[in-house]
């Protein structure tokens, strides 16, 4: 593979909603994977790598402004491109 592009570094903390101060817009033009307790995860909207954590969306519940109510999940957290 020999890819011209520089990809950006992965942050310690990352967030898919545009409004947090953790989402950074150069990232996702790339595709981002994150393994979580040594199994690939597609739903996460935020990670922590240095806190160990993970929040992902609980169910079909959404808080009153229509977004997904979160759980944080904590555990060994590793972030990638593909």
């Amino acid at each position: 593979m020999n890819d011209t592009t520089q990809l950006p570094p992965l942050p310690d903390r990352l967030s898919i909603d545009p409004r947090s101060k953790f989402h950074v817009a150069a990232v996702f033009e790339h595709d981002v994977g994150i393994t979580f307790n040594g199994k690939e995860r597609s739903d996460v909207d935020e990670y922590c790598i240095s806190e160990g954590w993970i929040k992902v969306p609980a169910g079909k519940a959404l808080d009153r402004h229509g977004n997904p109510m979160l759980i944080k999940l904590k555990g060994a957290v590793e972030a990638f491109y593909r």
